[in-house]
């Protein structure tokens, strides 16, 4: 007599078969291209005499969210609590918290774009901007990137140019450069 497996059985396996099976994208790192961009729209300003680098105020809004170093902001990995006035980190400190970023939001970009077609360059551009703007799920850019629009992701970048409610010469010049990058021309 055949095997014939219980209806619990065939209930768990229909609904097994239900979920995808389909491997998480692999994760992807920023290139070295990618980090002098971000280095070079962040700076690590606010560097004391004493060689300590001091945290400062958002230049939209100057007050929160306080910043350092490579552009950290919210926790201070090295005191505690937030990043505020008086918040003070050696250079390693800001180097490594650049570091400990860049993975998560790699890992952030890896996520939003799935298994999309994505140049290096792209990556590195997507990754400049999350870190930035934090936007990279929320985005009309990746949404134009997964459909492979990709000079309409270019002009994305564009938009996201204001702080505090107003346009920054520092961010329509960051904007310029991550839609260069994105787009091969850098």
């Amino acid at each position: 007599m055949p095997y014939k497996p219980s209806s619990s059985l065939l209930t768990l396996m229909r609904r097994l078969s239900a979920f995808s099976l389909t491997p998480s994208p692999a994760p992807r790192h920023i290139s070295a291209e990618g980090i002098a961009l971000i280095k070079r729209f962040e700076g690590c300003a606010r560097l004391r005499t004493d060689g300590m680098v001091e945290a400062y105020p958002d230049p939209g809004t100057g007050a929160e969210p306080w910043t350092i170093g490579w552009g950290a902001t919210g926790h201070d990995h090295v005191n505690g609590g937030r990043i505020g006035p008086g918040t003070c980190w050696t250079q390693a400190e800001c180097d490594n918290r650049l570091t400990q970023d860049l993975i998560r939001y790699a890992t952030d970009v890896t996520v939003a774009i799935g298994t999309a077609p994505t140049s290096q360059a792209q990556f590195d551009a997507l990754v400049s901007f999350h870190y930035n703007t934090g936007a990279i799920a929320r985005a009309t850019l990746t949404q134009k990137h997964l459909k492979g629009d990709f000079t309409g992701a270019a002009r994305e970048f564009a938009r996201w140019n204001r702080a505090g409610g107003r346009v920054l010469k520092g961010l329509v010049r960051r904007r310029a450069a991550e839609a260069d990058l994105y787009l091969g021309a850098s």
